[in-house]
């Protein structure tokens, strides 16, 4: 969709390459979201670690680090603003 708009980004392989920390942090800065509402509750890591979906950003960033799948996605960094993906056509909101 982001090609058919003809809208340069860069495709970031979240398993291979997750994000670290500091990214994280910055993301969320820039989301304006907490941490919490990007969870994936249907994630088996979710179940496993004993999450309950209303951790602090301090408990969740580290363990999206260990398991990115626990985080929503495509969150969408453009132009100092950001948005997470859900629906799809959300990512136009921030071109």
């Amino acid at each position: 969709m982001l090609k058919e708009h003809n809208i340069e980004f860069e495709y970031r392989e979240y398993k291979k390459n997750p994000l670290t920390l500091e990214e994280l942090q910055e993301m969320l800065a820039t989301l304006g979201e907490p941490a919490n509402s990007l969870l994936r509750k249907r994630e088996k890591a979710y179940k496993e670690l004993g999450l309950k979906g209303n951790e602090d950003d301090a408990t969740l960033l580290p363990l999206f680090v260990q398991h990115p799948a626990l985080m929503q996605r495509p969150i969408f960094v453009h132009n100092g603003k950001a948005v997470l993906g859900r629906p799809v056509e959300r990512l136009l909101d921030v071109t």
